[in-house]
Protein backbone atom coordinates (compact mmCIF):
# COMPACT_ATOMS: atom_id res chain seq x y z
CA UNK A 1 0.00 0.00 0.00
CA UNK A 2 1.88 3.84 -1.12
CA UNK A 3 2.20 6.15 1.31
CA UNK A 4 -0.58 8.37 -0.27
CA UNK A 5 -3.02 5.94 0.18
CA UNK A 6 -2.05 5.53 3.21
CA UNK A 7 -2.43 9.06 4.48
CA UNK A 8 -5.84 9.48 2.73
CA UNK A 9 -7.36 6.47 5.01
CA UNK A 10 -5.95 7.93 8.02
CA UNK A 11 -7.26 11.26 7.24
CA UNK A 12 -10.74 9.54 7.06
CA UNK A 13 -9.65 7.68 10.32
CA UNK A 14 -9.47 10.77 12.07
CA UNK A 15 -12.16 12.65 10.17
CA UNK A 16 -14.60 10.17 11.30
CA UNK A 17 -12.68 10.05 14.82
CA UNK A 18 -13.66 13.39 15.49
CA UNK A 19 -17.45 13.37 13.87
CA UNK A 20 -18.21 10.52 16.24
CA UNK A 21 -16.45 12.05 19.32
CA UNK A 22 -18.46 15.08 18.72
CA UNK A 23 -21.55 13.33 18.37
CA UNK A 24 -20.90 11.36 21.34
CA UNK A 25 -20.85 14.69 23.55
CA UNK A 26 -24.83 15.40 22.67
CA UNK A 27 -26.83 13.89 25.67
CA UNK A 28 -30.33 12.81 25.82
CA UNK A 29 -32.19 16.54 26.43
CA UNK A 30 -32.83 16.21 30.57
CA UNK A 31 -29.55 15.52 31.04
CA UNK A 32 -28.20 18.26 28.48
CA UNK A 33 -30.36 20.80 30.23
CA UNK A 34 -29.13 19.53 33.77
CA UNK A 35 -25.86 19.74 32.98
CA UNK A 36 -26.10 23.10 31.51
CA UNK A 37 -28.03 24.26 34.27
CA UNK A 38 -25.43 23.05 36.65
CA UNK A 39 -22.56 24.55 34.71
CA UNK A 40 -24.40 28.16 34.57
CA UNK A 41 -23.34 28.24 38.43
CA UNK A 42 -19.91 27.49 37.59
CA UNK A 43 -19.43 31.01 35.38
CA UNK A 44 -16.72 32.96 37.37
CA UNK A 45 -17.58 36.15 34.87
CA UNK A 46 -19.84 36.88 31.79
CA UNK A 47 -21.66 39.46 29.76
CA UNK A 48 -25.19 39.02 29.70
CA UNK A 49 -27.73 40.81 27.32
CA UNK A 50 -31.73 39.95 28.52
CA UNK A 51 -34.94 41.12 27.32
CA UNK A 52 -38.53 40.69 28.40
CA UNK A 53 -41.67 41.60 26.26
CA UNK A 54 -45.61 41.95 27.36
CA UNK A 55 -46.57 40.75 24.24
CA UNK A 56 -50.03 40.79 25.11
CA UNK A 57 -52.39 41.71 27.98
CA UNK A 58 -56.04 41.30 27.77
CA UNK A 59 -58.75 41.45 30.71
CA UNK A 60 -62.25 41.22 30.37
CA UNK A 61 -63.79 41.90 33.72
CA UNK A 62 -66.46 44.05 33.47
CA UNK A 63 -65.21 46.52 37.04
CA UNK A 64 -61.67 46.51 36.23
CA UNK A 65 -61.59 46.89 32.19
CA UNK A 66 -64.26 49.83 32.84
CA UNK A 67 -61.72 51.87 35.32
CA UNK A 68 -59.83 54.18 32.41
CA UNK A 69 -56.89 53.90 34.84
CA UNK A 70 -56.79 50.48 34.22
CA UNK A 71 -57.35 51.33 30.56
CA UNK A 72 -54.76 53.52 30.34
CA UNK A 73 -52.10 51.17 32.45
CA UNK A 74 -52.78 47.76 30.17
CA UNK A 75 -52.49 50.16 26.66
CA UNK A 76 -48.61 51.12 28.35
CA UNK A 77 -47.76 48.02 29.38
CA UNK A 78 -48.78 45.34 26.27
CA UNK A 79 -45.79 45.34 23.89
CA UNK A 80 -43.57 46.94 27.30
CA UNK A 81 -39.66 45.96 26.70
CA UNK A 82 -37.44 45.91 30.08
CA UNK A 83 -33.74 45.11 28.68
CA UNK A 84 -30.73 44.30 30.82
CA UNK A 85 -27.11 44.40 29.36
CA UNK A 86 -24.52 43.50 32.10
CA UNK A 87 -21.65 42.29 33.26
CA UNK A 88 -20.65 39.96 35.85
CA UNK A 89 -17.22 39.10 37.96
CA UNK A 90 -16.91 36.51 40.70
CA UNK A 91 -13.06 37.84 42.41
CA UNK A 92 -13.43 40.86 42.91
CA UNK A 93 -17.20 40.70 43.03
CA UNK A 94 -18.68 43.47 41.16
CA UNK A 95 -21.43 43.39 38.62
CA UNK A 96 -22.87 46.27 36.84
CA UNK A 97 -26.18 46.50 34.86
CA UNK A 98 -27.91 48.93 32.31
CA UNK A 99 -32.02 48.28 32.41
CA UNK A 100 -33.72 49.92 30.00
CA UNK A 101 -37.77 50.19 30.28
CA UNK A 102 -39.75 51.27 27.55
CA UNK A 103 -43.36 51.75 27.50
CA UNK A 104 -45.94 51.61 24.43
CA UNK A 105 -49.33 53.05 23.65
CA UNK A 106 -50.52 56.67 23.51
CA UNK A 107 -48.48 57.70 26.87
CA UNK A 108 -45.33 56.06 25.52
CA UNK A 109 -42.30 56.69 27.44
CA UNK A 110 -38.41 55.23 27.78
CA UNK A 111 -35.96 55.62 30.16
CA UNK A 112 -32.82 54.27 31.66
CA UNK A 113 -31.66 52.97 34.91
CA UNK A 114 -27.87 52.19 35.37
CA UNK A 115 -26.41 50.10 38.82
CA UNK A 116 -23.26 48.62 39.70
CA UNK A 117 -23.14 46.25 42.74
CA UNK A 118 -20.71 45.21 44.86
CA UNK A 119 -19.82 42.36 47.85
CA UNK A 120 -21.06 45.62 49.93
CA UNK A 121 -22.43 48.03 48.38
CA UNK A 122 -25.64 49.10 45.61
CA UNK A 123 -24.97 52.20 43.09
CA UNK A 124 -28.38 53.30 41.42
CA UNK A 125 -27.99 56.10 38.75
CA UNK A 126 -31.14 58.26 39.08
CA UNK A 127 -32.76 57.86 35.90
CA UNK A 128 -34.51 61.03 34.11
CA UNK A 129 -38.12 59.82 33.89
CA UNK A 130 -40.85 61.87 32.17
CA UNK A 131 -43.93 62.61 33.96
CA UNK A 132 -42.09 61.96 37.17
CA UNK A 133 -40.00 65.20 37.55
CA UNK A 134 -36.92 64.68 39.76
CA UNK A 135 -34.33 67.32 41.06
CA UNK A 136 -31.50 68.40 38.86
CA UNK A 137 -28.80 68.11 41.55
CA UNK A 138 -29.50 64.59 42.03
CA UNK A 139 -30.62 63.27 38.42
CA UNK A 140 -27.60 61.55 36.44
CA UNK A 141 -26.08 60.86 40.48
CA UNK A 142 -25.61 57.62 41.84
CA UNK A 143 -27.13 56.61 44.59
CA UNK A 144 -25.08 54.56 47.15
CA UNK A 145 -27.16 52.34 49.25
CA UNK A 146 -24.65 50.27 51.94
CA UNK A 147 -26.48 46.60 51.96
CA UNK A 148 -25.93 46.34 55.69
CA UNK A 149 -27.33 49.41 56.50
CA UNK A 150 -30.40 48.46 53.93
CA UNK A 151 -31.01 45.31 56.11
CA UNK A 152 -30.47 46.66 59.40
CA UNK A 153 -33.54 49.45 58.73
CA UNK A 154 -35.71 46.51 57.29
CA UNK A 155 -35.47 44.79 60.59
CA UNK A 156 -33.13 41.72 58.91
CA UNK A 157 -29.41 41.21 59.77
CA UNK A 158 -26.91 41.08 57.13
CA UNK A 159 -24.85 38.17 56.63
CA UNK A 160 -21.73 38.35 54.40
CA UNK A 161 -22.68 34.97 53.69
CA UNK A 162 -25.97 36.19 51.19
CA UNK A 163 -22.99 37.26 48.81
CA UNK A 164 -20.61 34.37 48.95
CA UNK A 165 -21.20 33.42 45.30
CA UNK A 166 -19.30 29.66 45.88
CA UNK A 167 -21.92 28.93 48.80
CA UNK A 168 -24.51 30.61 46.36
CA UNK A 169 -23.83 28.38 43.25
CA UNK A 170 -23.35 25.76 45.84
CA UNK A 171 -26.72 26.01 46.94
CA UNK A 172 -28.63 26.47 42.93
CA UNK A 173 -26.88 23.52 41.67
CA UNK A 174 -28.62 21.49 44.69
CA UNK A 175 -31.85 23.22 43.98
CA UNK A 176 -31.66 22.35 39.81
CA UNK A 177 -30.75 18.82 41.02
CA UNK A 178 -33.99 18.87 43.08
CA UNK A 179 -36.05 20.14 40.56
CA UNK A 180 -34.86 18.61 36.76
CA UNK A 181 -34.28 15.05 38.63
CA UNK A 182 -38.21 14.63 39.49
CA UNK A 183 -39.28 15.48 35.97
CA UNK A 184 -39.83 12.59 33.24
CA UNK A 185 -37.96 12.95 30.01
CA UNK A 186 -40.67 12.00 27.75
CA UNK A 187 -43.04 14.25 28.97
CA UNK A 188 -40.85 17.25 30.06
CA UNK A 189 -38.27 17.31 27.64
CA UNK A 190 -37.24 17.65 24.05
CA UNK A 191 -34.52 18.36 21.85
CA UNK A 192 -34.94 21.24 18.91
CA UNK A 193 -33.02 21.65 15.51
CA UNK A 194 -30.74 24.34 16.30
CA UNK A 195 -32.05 26.06 12.94
CA UNK A 196 -35.34 25.90 14.33
CA UNK A 197 -34.45 27.53 17.69
CA UNK A 198 -34.44 31.40 16.57
CA UNK A 199 -31.51 31.74 18.21
CA UNK A 200 -29.71 34.50 17.57
CA UNK A 201 -26.41 35.63 15.48
CA UNK A 202 -23.13 34.79 17.45
CA UNK A 203 -24.94 31.63 19.39
CA UNK A 204 -22.95 28.97 18.05
CA UNK A 205 -24.87 25.69 19.42
CA UNK A 206 -24.14 22.10 19.71
CA UNK A 207 -27.82 21.38 20.92
CA UNK A 208 -30.74 23.55 21.97
CA UNK A 209 -33.06 21.68 24.61
CA UNK A 210 -36.32 22.35 25.50
CA UNK A 211 -38.44 22.17 28.56
CA UNK A 212 -42.69 22.16 28.14
CA UNK A 213 -45.42 22.17 30.71
CA UNK A 214 -48.68 21.77 28.56
CA UNK A 215 -52.77 21.59 29.03
CA UNK A 216 -52.54 17.84 29.45
CA UNK A 217 -49.27 17.63 32.14
CA UNK A 218 -49.70 20.52 33.85
CA UNK A 219 -51.34 19.09 36.68
CA UNK A 220 -48.86 16.54 36.83
CA UNK A 221 -46.35 18.99 37.10
CA UNK A 222 -47.98 20.72 39.74
CA UNK A 223 -48.23 17.49 41.78
CA UNK A 224 -44.60 16.76 41.41
CA UNK A 225 -43.75 20.55 42.06
CA UNK A 226 -45.50 20.30 45.33
CA UNK A 227 -45.04 16.77 46.53
CA UNK A 228 -41.72 16.07 45.09
CA UNK A 229 -39.54 18.78 44.56
CA UNK A 230 -40.77 21.08 47.45
CA UNK A 231 -39.95 18.19 50.42
CA UNK A 232 -36.54 18.49 48.66
CA UNK A 233 -35.45 21.94 48.56
CA UNK A 234 -37.01 22.63 52.25
CA UNK A 235 -34.46 20.03 53.28
CA UNK A 236 -31.55 21.66 51.11
CA UNK A 237 -32.27 25.13 52.56
CA UNK A 238 -32.64 23.64 55.91
CA UNK A 239 -28.88 22.33 55.73
CA UNK A 240 -26.83 24.48 58.70
CA UNK A 241 -24.52 25.73 55.88
CA UNK A 242 -27.56 27.41 54.03
CA UNK A 243 -29.64 28.95 56.48
CA UNK A 244 -27.68 31.79 57.69
CA UNK A 245 -27.04 32.89 53.87
CA UNK A 246 -30.64 32.51 53.32
CA UNK A 247 -31.99 34.62 56.45
CA UNK A 248 -34.01 31.33 57.64
CA UNK A 249 -34.48 30.05 61.30
CA UNK A 250 -34.41 26.18 62.26
CA UNK A 251 -37.90 26.98 62.91
CA UNK A 252 -38.21 28.69 59.64
CA UNK A 253 -37.62 24.56 58.17
CA UNK A 254 -39.93 23.14 61.06
CA UNK A 255 -42.86 25.23 59.98
CA UNK A 256 -42.26 24.41 56.29
CA UNK A 257 -41.65 21.11 56.69
CA UNK A 258 -44.80 20.33 59.09
CA UNK A 259 -47.11 22.89 55.98
CA UNK A 260 -46.38 20.11 53.35
CA UNK A 261 -46.65 17.15 55.50
CA UNK A 262 -49.94 18.53 56.81
CA UNK A 263 -51.48 19.05 53.37
CA UNK A 264 -54.69 17.68 52.38
CA UNK A 265 -53.98 15.72 49.12
CA UNK A 266 -57.44 14.79 48.19
CA UNK A 267 -58.59 18.67 48.82
CA UNK A 268 -55.29 19.53 46.63
CA UNK A 269 -56.16 17.26 43.71
CA UNK A 270 -59.45 18.33 43.89
CA UNK A 271 -58.42 21.90 43.47
CA UNK A 272 -56.07 20.92 40.83
CA UNK A 273 -58.77 19.49 38.99
CA UNK A 274 -61.07 22.88 39.75
CA UNK A 275 -58.06 24.91 37.95
CA UNK A 276 -58.65 23.00 34.52
CA UNK A 277 -61.94 25.09 34.43
CA UNK A 278 -60.34 28.04 34.89
CA UNK A 279 -56.42 27.83 33.10
CA UNK A 280 -55.07 27.07 29.47
CA UNK A 281 -51.77 26.69 29.14
CA UNK A 282 -51.22 27.77 25.05
CA UNK A 283 -47.60 27.59 25.52
CA UNK A 284 -44.96 27.48 28.48
CA UNK A 285 -41.46 26.53 27.40
CA UNK A 286 -37.85 27.10 28.05
CA UNK A 287 -35.30 26.37 25.01
CA UNK A 288 -31.40 26.24 26.20
CA UNK A 289 -28.93 26.66 23.69
CA UNK A 290 -25.83 24.63 24.63
CA UNK A 291 -22.43 25.82 23.33
CA UNK A 292 -19.66 23.44 22.80
CA UNK A 293 -18.41 23.84 26.57
CA UNK A 294 -22.15 23.05 27.77
CA UNK A 295 -22.58 26.16 28.98
CA UNK A 296 -26.26 27.43 28.46
CA UNK A 297 -24.78 30.27 26.25
CA UNK A 298 -28.37 31.34 25.29
CA UNK A 299 -31.89 30.70 26.81
CA UNK A 300 -35.64 31.79 26.04
CA UNK A 301 -38.79 31.23 27.62
CA UNK A 302 -42.56 31.51 26.15
CA UNK A 303 -45.77 32.01 28.38
CA UNK A 304 -49.06 32.38 27.08
CA UNK A 305 -51.37 31.43 29.34
CA UNK A 306 -55.74 31.99 29.87
CA UNK A 307 -57.72 32.60 32.86
CA UNK A 308 -61.41 31.68 32.13
CA UNK A 309 -63.73 31.79 34.94
CA UNK A 310 -67.29 29.72 33.06
CA UNK A 311 -70.22 31.37 35.11
CA UNK A 312 -69.53 34.95 34.44
CA UNK A 313 -67.24 34.91 31.54
CA UNK A 314 -64.67 36.85 32.84
CA UNK A 315 -60.78 36.17 31.71
CA UNK A 316 -57.77 37.24 31.88
CA UNK A 317 -55.15 36.57 28.92
CA UNK A 318 -51.24 36.94 29.17
CA UNK A 319 -48.25 36.38 27.13
CA UNK A 320 -44.53 36.98 27.57
CA UNK A 321 -41.36 36.27 26.08
CA UNK A 322 -38.25 36.63 27.83
CA UNK A 323 -34.88 35.77 26.55
CA UNK A 324 -30.85 35.97 27.83
CA UNK A 325 -27.80 35.42 25.94
CA UNK A 326 -24.24 34.93 27.96
CA UNK A 327 -21.38 35.87 26.20
CA UNK A 328 -17.27 36.02 27.04
CA UNK A 329 -18.22 33.40 29.57
CA UNK A 330 -15.06 33.16 32.40
CA UNK A 331 -12.88 35.51 30.50
CA UNK A 332 -11.90 38.82 32.04
CA UNK A 333 -14.83 41.71 31.57
CA UNK A 334 -14.37 45.27 30.78
CA UNK A 335 -16.75 46.57 32.88
CA UNK A 336 -18.61 49.70 30.77
CA UNK A 337 -19.50 52.01 34.20
CA UNK A 338 -17.53 50.43 36.67
CA UNK A 339 -17.36 51.66 40.43
CA UNK A 340 -19.01 55.67 40.43
CA UNK A 341 -16.45 58.24 41.59
CA UNK A 342 -17.22 60.49 44.84
CA UNK A 343 -18.14 63.46 42.64
CA UNK A 344 -20.96 61.25 41.16
CA UNK A 345 -22.15 59.85 43.91
CA UNK A 346 -25.05 60.75 46.84
CA UNK A 347 -26.06 59.00 49.74
CA UNK A 348 -29.52 58.27 51.08
CA UNK A 349 -29.57 61.36 53.34
CA UNK A 350 -28.50 63.96 50.29
CA UNK A 351 -31.14 62.16 47.94
CA UNK A 352 -33.91 62.36 50.48
CA UNK A 353 -33.04 66.19 51.18
CA UNK A 354 -33.59 67.30 47.96
CA UNK A 355 -36.89 65.21 47.77
CA UNK A 356 -38.17 67.09 50.11
CA UNK A 357 -37.03 70.39 48.99
CA UNK A 358 -38.98 69.71 46.12
CA UNK A 359 -42.08 68.22 48.06
CA UNK A 360 -42.08 64.65 47.10
CA UNK A 361 -41.30 63.61 50.89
Amino acid sequence: MNKKLVAILLTLLLTVTVVMSGCAKKEEPKAAMTAAAKNAMQMTSYEMKSKVVLEDLQINIPEVAGDPSVTQAMTMLKNAEITMDGMYQADPQQMEMKMGINLKGDMAMSFNIDMVMTQDTIYVKVPSIPMLPLPEDVVGKYLKMDLKELAEQSGETFSPETMDTEKTQKFANELLEALLSEYDQTKYFKEINAKDAGLPEGVDAKQVVQFFVTNENVNEALEILVNKVAPKVVDIAGKEEYREMLGLTQEDIDTAKAELSELNQEDFKAGLEEMKKYLKINTFSINTAIDKNDFPAYQDVALNVEFNEPETSESVKVAIKGSTQYLNINKKQEFKIGIPKDADVITMEQFEESMSELGAY
